[in-house]
C-alpha cells in the first residue's frame, strides 16, 4: 500500500486548501498538482511542488492557469 501526504496549496484559487497525494518509492510527492476547476482539465489551476522548513516538508504553490 501507498504512503500519502496532505500538502497545502498556495495562491490561485484553492490558496489555503490541502491536497492528499501519494508518496513515491522514494518517499517524494508529484512534482506537480493540477487543481480542477467547473471546466474541468481545461481549467485546471497548476501547482509546483516546493520543498519548505518547516515539518511539513512541502507545498504545492501556484504557478498558472491552464489554457
Amino acid at each position: 500500500m501507498a504512503s500519502t501526504v496532505q500538502i497545502p496549496l498556495v495562491g490561485g484559487t484553492a490558496d489555503g486548501q490541502t491536497v492528499t497525494v501519494e508518496l513515491d518509492s522514494n518517499g517524494r510527492p508529484p512534482l506537480t498538482h493540477h487543481h480542477l476547476g467547473g471546466e474541468g482539465l481545461a481549467g485546471a489551476q497548476i501547482y509546483e511542488l516546493e520543498s519548505t522548513a518547516g515539518a511539513q516538508g512541502w507545498r504545492y504553490r501556484w504557478r498558472t492557469a491552464a489554457s
